[in-house]
């Protein structure tokens, strides 16, 4: 078993509910040393993460660095996945109170185990059509868990990015991180100032954009072209006005017109439909069951 660092938690619980990495005192255990921290370090600010996909996949793609964990004794179901994927060094880990993990995470779905790590990395320029030619865009989704699912949905359906509004939307927090297995740390995303600007952005390089809306075409029978992508709008009041002048609206054909999909079911399904009908040159390999 790998040897692991282990530091006491501290009294107080005012910097581990801070957005940054918390501050560790005390004397180091006997089975190992704490690491010492350089300047840099320490200003480094932290993101929440919690859940064990979330964390597994983190390590996975080693886009960002984990900084510390809080867990519990005896360890959780899935320790074990984290584990085996911890760096030999510079993880401090905290055996805690599962009280102290809801206090953390500020909700008890944190599976037994909670994280800092250093921030979400996104795209300082827009995407690229020739790189990367299936995107999804997200217009002002408003709950973590639907922004999770549909990215969830997004990774598995071959999708090459995924852009986000800054305006009126739900953050790519831990939440988010969680409902979508872990699998946003493998996606790139970009963040624009709003939807106006995004559509104006992917239009001009080149994108099609696919418009989920009520008085579309039925996506069923949409020659879907690439390169492509969707936009689906807000779980309220659906896509922004005026994005429909961007590109062509399609709509999923429902029982009755009084009612509508869950904005992650109905992207779940079209991500599906345009993977389907348009050639992907960015195919993802298949993800194993463990992700459910």
């Amino acid at each position: 078993m790998k040897k692991t660092e282990r530091t006491p938690l501290k009294r107080s619980s005012a910097d581990m509910i801070k957005r940054q990495h918390p501050t560790k005192k005390g004397r180091p255990s006997r089975q190992s040393e704490t690491p010492r921290k350089t300047s840099s370090q320490e200003k480094v600010d932290g993101e929440l993460v919690f859940g064990v996909h979330s964390i597994v996949e983190l390590l996975r793609a080693k886009r960002r660095k984990l900084m510390s964990i809080y867990t519990t004794k005896p360890t959780p179901r899935g320790w074990q996945q984290i584990e085996a994927l911890l760096p030999a060094r510079g993880v401090a880990i905290q055996y805690v109170p599962r009280e102290k993990l809801h206090e953390i995470a500020g909700t008890t779905d944190h599976q037994g185990i909670v994280a800092w790590a250093h921030p979400f990395p996104t795209r300082k320029v827009p995407f690229d059509p020739k790189r990367q030619p299936f995107l999804i865009m997200l217009d002002a989704i408003q709950d973590p868990r639907n922004l999770g699912a549909i990215i969830r949905s997004a990774y598995c359906t071959g999708v090459s990015g995924v852009v986000l509004v800054k305006k009126n939307a739900a953050p790519l927090n831990a939440t988010a991180l969680k409902a979508a297995a872990g699998l946003a740390e493998h996606l790139e995303f970009f963040v624009a100032a709003s939807t106006q600007e995004a559509a104006q952005l992917l239009t001009k390089a080149g994108y099609h954009l696919y418009i989920a809306s009520f008085g579309g075409s039925d996506a069923r029978s949409v020659p879907f072209t690439s390169p492509c992508c969707l936009v689906i709008g807000s779980e309220g009041p659906g896509i922004t006005k005026g994005i429909e002048r961007h590109g062509t609206v399609i709509t999923l054909p429902q029982r009755t017109p009084d009612i509508s999909y869950n904005a992650s079911v109905a992207a779940g399904i079209l991500l599906f439909l345009i993977s389907s009908k348009v050639v992907q040159h960015n195919a993802q390999p298949a993800v194993s069951s463990d992700q459910q």
